[in-house]
């Protein structure tokens, strides 16, 4: 049976890889997009048909994202469609081919929010990290002109371990450009970042980060802030706030993905990518079904990979006996990507359940990892 409209999973945020053809040549890109790189099968009547089987389900935020979104002559077609059947319609995009042209247009057809990428606080580590001359001064410009024109933008930054010590400096950029929101994003190993598997941030490195980012946002009064790929950040603020007593609360970000968990693939958010694949999220590798096959809402409510998404009790591992599954998760694509099974445990997490060490204790084995 599937799912109503009212259940607990209900598709929040949708992220649509409208081409995957872009400007740049990341080193983590998750779908390899370059300036070679396919289009994709949506032609104008086939992403307007998308946007209105979509609608005829839910309303999300949607995100028209690339690749670079900006190459498609169509795109402002689309939002302008999005908008009209009452999505919150966001663009993500890398900064270069915004213009004050581009601006107007994202105002006129209610483009409500606009995702910038800044993985450095210069160009030497930005543009090292895109792989184009120009690629950071194309954000600072393009942030001048959001400003200009009224428009929100929040900032999502990349890092590994060749620039995972730029990102408090990163950070304090990007609250100076004026963003809305800071997103400090872990990289999984999809598509390109397969190819830096080696070069990704762990532990101890990994909870030391989240650690800083845990003191940044408590502190934080100015700019929302949230990790992104990171789903045991949440474990980690309802342990810190208990030691401290702090009574911390988190702030809402009206465009994020709107869940109270980690990782939230295929429970609240998905990726339709260019040809028309749902996947759970934008760097899970499965694929639950194709828009062009069935309609959205039949592999949102149907597809078994979506479901098992949501079968918390079946995760394998530490996460399956973890006493933080339900305000975590871990990383389900991270683990597919690691183990080659979306409900392996977290590779890169390194907590040891309250269970499992009470195990080990009652065998007189001592525990391993952080208590």
């Amino acid at each position: 049976m599937g799912l109503t409209k009212d259940s607990e999973f209900v598709p929040k945020w949708i992220a649509w890889e409208t081409t995957r053809r872009c400007n740049l040549d990341c080193v983590h890109c998750r779908c390899s997009s370059d300036a070679a790189a396919p289009v994709g099968a949506f032609t104008t009547e086939k992403a307007l048909a998308l946007v209105d089987d979509i609608a005829s389900f839910v309303q999300p935020v949607l995100v028209l994202s690339g690749g670079e979104p900006l190459t498609r002559p169509d795109i402002f077609d689309i939002a302008r469609h999005a908008t009209s059947k009452g999505f919150r319609t966001c663009m993500a995009t890398n900064g270069l081919p915004v213009t004050p042209e581009v601006c107007a247009a994202m105002k006129e057809t209610g483009v409500r929010m606009v995702s910038l990428s800044l993985d450095g606080p210069n160009a030497e580590v930005h543009d090292g990290f895109r792989r184009v001359r120009g690629a950071f001064d194309g954000v600072v410009r393009a942030a001048g002109l959001l400003r200009e024109h009224g428009i929100q933008f929040l900032v999502n930054s990349s890092f590994a371990r060749m620039n995972q010590a730029h990102i408090a400096e990163t950070f304090r950029v990007a609250k100076g450009l004026g963003a809305r929101a800071w997103y400090m994003f872990m990289i999984v190993p999809t598509g390109r970042g397969e190819d830096i598997l080696a070069d990704l941030i762990r532990q101890p490195d990994y909870d030391d980060i989240l650690a800083w980012h845990y003191e940044q946002e408590r502190r934080e009064d100015e700019i929302l802030m949230r990790p992104t790929c990171a789903p045991h950040y949440y474990r980690l603020v309802l342990q810190k706030a208990r030691e401290d007593r702090s009574g911390f609360r988190r702030r809402d970000l009206t465009f994020s993905t709107g869940a109270g968990k980690g990782c939230v693939a295929g429970q609240t958010i998905c990726l339709i990518d260019a040809f028309g694949d749902v996947r759970p999220c934008s760097y899970m590798e499965p694929v639950a079904g194709n828009v062009f096959e069935q309609p959205f809402r039949k592999i949102w409510e149907d597809s078994p990979l979506m479901r098992s998404m949501r079968d918390f009790d079946s995760y394998g591992g530490r996460c399956g006996r973890c006493e933080y599954r339900n305000v975590c998760g871990g990383c389900r694509a991270r683990a597919y990507s690691v183990a080659g099974d979306v409900m392996a445990e977290e590779p890169f997490c390194d907590y040891v359940p309250l269970r499992m060490r009470r195990e080990r204790a009652a065998a007189g084995r001592p525990g391993t990892g952080p208590g």
